[in-house]
């Protein structure tokens, strides 16, 4: 059947699987990530056509721009997802995942809007804006 990922909220009312392998993981280091975190949104890209939810409708969407809507559990708070509108992919939070995720940060984005109480020095390319 191939590779399997799956994870959920912190309480355990929204869970995912993810079918097929997952690919690289991104920081984004952008306000709207920070304030929803607490630090930066790590996320890994999968085609909703490999996920499915359980409990989806213990979640609730924040449309936070006209460009995204934002995932998370109305039970714990927990971030779940990043959606950008009309698109067919979902970015997952890597937090998110039940471990071991064999995720790997590969990239940091929005870092002209990082926060001022940390650093990013582990040498991986860095954007000021988005990567793509």
């Amino acid at each position: 059947m191939g590779d399997i990922h799956e994870g959920g909220c912190a309480c355990g009312a929204v869970r995912f699987q993810v079918r097929g392998p997952l690919g690289e993981a991104g920081a984004c280091h952008c306000s709207q990530c920070r304030r929803q975190t607490g630090l930066y949104y790590a996320t890994t890209n999968v085609a909703d056509d490999n996920l499915d939810w359980h409990g989806l409708e213990n979640a609730t969407r924040y449309r936070s721009s006209p460009e995204a809507e934002r995932g998370f559990c109305r039970i714990c708070g927990s971030a779940l997802f990043w959606k950008g509108i009309g698109s067919s992919h979902t970015s997952i939070m890597a937090g998110a995942f039940d471990q071991p995720s064999d995720l790997k940060i590969s990239y940091h984005i929005f870092c002209a809007d990082k926060a001022d109480f940390y650093d990013i020095n582990d040498g991986l390319p860095r954007f000021s804006q988005s990567n793509s």
